[in-house]
């Protein structure tokens, strides 16, 4: 009878470190606490110790493991893990061969392998590992990287290379309990397929209180699986367009309702009318930009623009995205500009490999940069040619790409989630000759957010039910999204239509009027929506 292998829980998988224990914590005494905890897989990662020593860690180590029943993996040492026993090893790229390893190992050894790009997924696969150690997913102070850093937006090729396989995955380098969710939510291929585990060593292993931090992480990755996608909610495909524009009434009346406060990072050109337009829609503008502020914004506002039109303060926009995905707040980020600089890609990668957007939003040529395509071309904040052939198609595949709602902005705009398309077709032709409606579409969608956040906590807030759910942002962000292009292109039709507006210079003020009067029933009446 041929045994079979051991089911494993990849979820928290701890690799030991016993130079990273804090001054006075044993190591088998933070190895039990972190099992108890919620590790649920433990590798013994012993790079100084002489064979003598290994065997003797990693027997004792064994002791403790089996007294949990949490499987043990050894680091690189096949001899090690025949010596006492382990469930099996952990390979390097430099490493024994996989093959060479299956030869001298139990049949129903797990092995596993790091992989830094879609090639060595492929090979590993190939190879016939159980599972693969993917990343680095940002830089640490535990290990000296000998590959570049993949950030959790590189994780998606390397996760579809797995599609159609049983071949497991973790996301390895930097992660804590303050990246962790982030890490789970935006590490997903195309196609769905996301991560089985992360892989910690410091946020754990440098931990007095070793217990608790692995029972944080654990929590964390056992919320997200119990709901492991959209953190937005999805139409079902008969979801007709009048209920969209009642839900964005009713997202109107609830900024107007709980005068949210939108914490808008954006560039100087548009501050002013950035702000009256914040104003206009029944919610409060905070413009900061300082480091040191962000921490508290975090706590008490609404939601968060990034918009780097001008980007000043790349640190004030990475610190302000970490403290809103901690406080489960939505993120607008307006790449404005995106393809005009290689300092512009740059910092946008930067940005978005640091925290998760909720919502990006942008033209037909900011998005296409961001995607690296290159059908459409830009000329500084413009898109240069005729849009995307298949811009349904376009969107729904960058959201599912970056885990985001997707604003597409032209003369026709398109939202999704990557599962629904959103066509908006309202707009005049005055918004593309005053300076930063664009800004504006983005300040509103921010608006609409900070409404749809603070209603859904209000809801939650009588329903414990659903408190401890995994959510990056709570509320229906595609309405929201919806919501926040139409009042624009709603509010600018009404005013262009005004007797008093004669031109570009008259319709701005008229514009921020016809904001500051808009109702559920104007949305309701005068927007254009179709559900694709």
């Amino acid at each position: 009878m041929v045994e079979s292998k051991l089911s494993v829980d990849y979820s928290l998988y701890l690799v030991t470190g016993r130079d990273l224990l804090p001054n006075g914590k044993d190591y088998l005494e933070s190895l039990e606490e972190s099992i108890q905890g919620g590790v649920t897989l433990v590798q013994i990662r012993e790079k100084h110790a002489d064979t003598g020593e290994f065997l003797q860690i990693a027997r004792a180590s064994k002791e403790i493991c089996r007294r949990y029943n949490v499987p043990i993996l050894i680091n690189d040492r096949v001899d090690i893990a025949l010596a006492i026993g382990a469930d099996g090893v952990h390979l390097g790229q430099t490493d024994m061969p996989v093959d060479v390893a299956r030869k001298l190992l139990p049949s129903t050894a797990i092995i596993g392998m790091t992989c830094n790009t879609v090639e060595h997924v492929k090979k590993a696969v190939e190879d016939g590992v159980d599972y693969v150690g993917i990343g680095p997913v940002w830089a640490t102070q535990t290990k000296k990287l000998t590959s570049p850093v993949v950030g959790v937006r590189g994780l998606g090729p390397l996760l579809e290379a797995l599609e159609g396989t049983d071949v497991k995955a973790v996301s390895i380098a930097g992660i804590k309990s303050t990246n962790a969710l982030h890490c789970l939510h935006g590490a997903v291929s195309i196609y769905g397929r996301s991560l089985d585990g992360l892989a910690v060593v410091s946020d754990i292993v440098a931990s007095t209180d070793p217990y608790n931090a692995a029972k944080k992480i654990a929590g964390i990755v056992q919320a997200f699986k119990a709901s492991p996608l959209p953190c937005f909610s999805t139409f079902p495909p008969s979801y007709a367009s009048e209920s969209v524009k009642r839900q964005v009434g009713e997202l109107l009346s609830a900024v107007k309702r709980f005068s949210p406060l939108v914490h808008q990072i954006t560039n100087t050109v548009v501050t002013t009318q950035s702000a009256n337009a914040t104003i206009a829609l029944g919610a409060s503008p905070i413009m900061a930009t300082a480091p040191e502020e962000m921490g508290d914004l975090g706590k008490v506002a609404g939601s968060l623009l990034v918009n780097f039109g001008t980007i000043q303060n790349l640190d004030g926009m990475l610190v302000a995205g970490f403290n809103y995905n901690l406080k489960r707040k939505p993120v607008v980020f307006d790449p404005v500009g995106i393809g005009a600089t290689t300092y512009r890609r740059t910092s946008a990668t930067t940005l978005l490999n640091a925290w998760q957007a909720t919502v990006i939003k942008g033209n037909s040529g900011e998005l296409a940069a961001l995607a690296n395509s290159q059908e459409v071309q830009a000329k500084g904040v413009d898109s240069v040619g005729q849009g995307f052939a298949d811009p349904v198609t376009f969107v729904r595949n960058l959201a599912r790409k970056e885990r985001a709602i997707i604003v597409l902005t032209g003369i026709t705009d398109y939202v999704s989630d990557g599962t629904t398309v959103v066509r908006l077709s309202n707009g005049h032709p005055y918004l593309g000759e005053i300076t930063g409606s664009g800004c504006m579409v983005g300040t509103a969608v921010a608006t609409f957010c900070a409404g749809a956040n603070l209603a859904e906590e209000a809801r939650r807030s009588t329903n414990a039910d659903t408190a401890g759910d995994a959510k990056l942002v709570r509320g229906d962000m595609l309405v929201a999204a919806v919501g926040g292009v139409l009042a624009i292109t709603v509010a600018s039709e009404l005013a262009a239509a005004r007797a008093d507006v004669q031109g570009s210079g008259t319709f701005l003020p008229a514009l921020i009027d016809e904001l500051g009067a808009l109702t559920p029933e104007k949305l309701a009446t005068y927007g254009k929506v179709d559900v694709m």
